[in-house]
């Protein structure tokens, strides 16, 4: 992974030249009475891209600073704006009412089609559509939805063994790495149906790929900070060249897995191997979908959104519990309630009581993993590209070609909102009178997007992290590591615990023994 410290020594101060320029550069164009911005009623300006760059570090709390002065403001450059928006109103208006209008856009494609191909998350009009359409009937299969559950139960037992581990030995354990770890394995087996095993590093070449994987994000990630990007991807040098070695590794693994599968699948002899079409690139493949940059594309977005958002989300989920014992117990108690393990289960007993009754009945823990989606979004903010002149709904005119991006971690922290206790760790806001789940609308609940691009993963992510949560909560308890030391985000895409997670772990059947010694 990029050393972000590294990267902001020499990447600040000349970003922040430079910014300088262009500000005095655009200043000198818009003063005169020609301007544009005086034609029409623009959003205030709420800071400068230096300002940005010289609080690259805590970025995130710096946006929901400006948030709280103005709802949607503005930062101006020579050539566009780009507007940062916590109204619900406005992000009902761009995701759904006026969805034509607004999407990824050639400068956001630009960015990631070297590593996202012309997946579903990189293209817009009727790409995006086709594969939407496909995707959307797969995800909605019983035989998906089993199998997954499955994956799912088989990988958290895995994980609950290596934790078994160190709470015998009383050592620390980095949960964030786990949880990475364990949601590609997972991910990875019910996209293409074969077992990465990242969580003990048998498999050499998974290993290798996921590396690579991990690499390649970050660095497309940092594209979007990068000015000088294309040109180190022409010359082939810095980043750009390493972001192309770890593609190529990348593909290599992708597309040779992608061509056994179809040989399993047109052999005739294979028929009875149970579980082979059971994988989402298998039901791709039944749809007659052979071509293997398509597939390639399809599996690396699947892959993207199902890797990191569930394993950062279980991260701080986690987090939040260390910081609040009393809703980790409430959540332990809710577990055993509804699996009615006795009390000399093993983790495989109770990985056998969790099914889609038991799954049902986690009203609580429901709530609080979607308090940890509003507080800690796995992506913090979303943007889009205006297609063509509009006015948004506060009024506020908006230009072809300007970014407009709703930030879902400032909206959950604002209090007109969701209260006066909007910053706190508050399950019960997610439950009605009789202690059921109560859903927000995805306006003000930003995490999974809302209108025709709402995450097709939502109920997989739950699931996953339901599934995960009951088995790990319902055989250990967990304890910072280090209750001095501050935990904090680091400044990427995705909302990553800077420097990992690190806990202690103790087992429930002698915690009673064991946590206060």
């Amino acid at each position: 992974m990029i050393d972000l410290r590294e990267f902001s020594s020499s990447f600040v101060p000349l970003t922040a030249a430079a910014l300088a320029l262009l500000l005095a550069i655009f200043i000198i164009l818009f003063r005169g009475p020609k301007s544009p911005y005086r034609a029409k009623k623009y959003h205030p300006i709420g800071s400068s891209h230096l300002s940005q760059v010289l609080n690259f570090y805590r970025v995130h709390d710096f946006m929901t600073d400006l948030a709280r002065k103005h709802k949607t403001y503005r930062l101006s450059t020579f050539s566009r704006s780009e507007i940062f928006t916590t109204d619900p109103a406005v992000v009902e208006y761009i995701l759904k009412t006026n969805f034509p209008n607004y999407g990824k856009g050639l400068y956001q494609y630009n960015i990631l089609t070297d590593l996202l191909g012309d997946g579903i998350f990189a293209v817009d009009a009727e790409k995006w559509k086709h594969q939407r359409k496909v995707s959307s009937y797969e995800f909605s299969t019983k035989i998906l939805r089993d199998f997954s559950s499955a994956v799912f139960k088989t990988t958290a037992v895995k994980l609950a063994r290596i934790i078994s581990e160190a709470s015998t030995s009383n050592q620390s354990l980095d949960m964030q790495d786990l949880f990475m770890k364990a949601t590609l394995d997972s991910v990875f087996k019910v996209i293409l149906g074969i077992d990465l095993d990242g969580l003990s590093r048998t498999y050499e070449e998974g290993a290798r790929f996921s590396d690579a994987f991990d690499k390649a994000n970050a660095i497309t990630s940092f594209r979007y900070a990068d000015f000088f990007w294309k040109i180190k991807r022409f010359l082939n040098i810095g980043s750009e060249a390493e972001l192309r070695k770890n593609i190529k590794v990348v593909d290599e693994f992708v597309y040779k897995l992608i061509k056994s599968k179809i040989e399993l699948l047109n052999n005739p002899h294979a028929d009875t191997q149970p579980g082979k079409k059971e994988d989402l690139l298998s039901r791709f493949l039944e749809l007659k979908e052979s071509d293997p940059k398509y597939l390639r594309d399809i599996v690396l977005n699947f892959v993207i959104a199902g890797k990191d958002t569930t394993a950062i989300t279980l991260s701080w989920f986690f987090y939040l519990l260390c910081k609040h014992p009393d809703i980790q117990e409430k959540i332990a108690k809710e577990i055993m309630q509804a699996t009615q393990v006795r009390s000399d289960f093993s983790i495989e007993e109770l990985a056998a009581k969790v099914d889609e009754q038991t799954l049902d009945q986690m009203h609580y823990l429901h709530a609080a993993l979607s308090e940890t989606l509003r507080l800690y979004p796995a992506v913090p903010v979303d943007p889009k590209v205006c297609f063509s002149d509009d006015t948004l709904p506060d009024g506020f005119s908006v230009k072809k070609g300007d970014m407009i991006a709703y930030v879902p971690y400032a909206m959950g922290r604002m209090k007109d909102i969701w209260g006066n206790d909007a910053e706190e760790f508050r399950p019960e806001r997610w439950l009605n009178e009789n202690g059921h789940f109560q859903p927000k609308s995805s306006f003000i609940f930003t995490s999974f997007q809302g209108g025709p691009r709402i995450c097709l993963g939502k109920e997989f992510a739950y699931r996953q992290m339901k599934i995960f949560s009951m088995i790990l909560l319902g055989s250990y308890k967990f304890k910072l590591n280090d209750e001095s030391k501050p935990v904090k985000s680091r400044t990427a895409l995705t909302l990553h615990i800077d420097g990992g997670l690190h806990l202690r772990v103790f087992s429930r059947s002698n915690r009673d023994t064991t946590v206060d010694a």
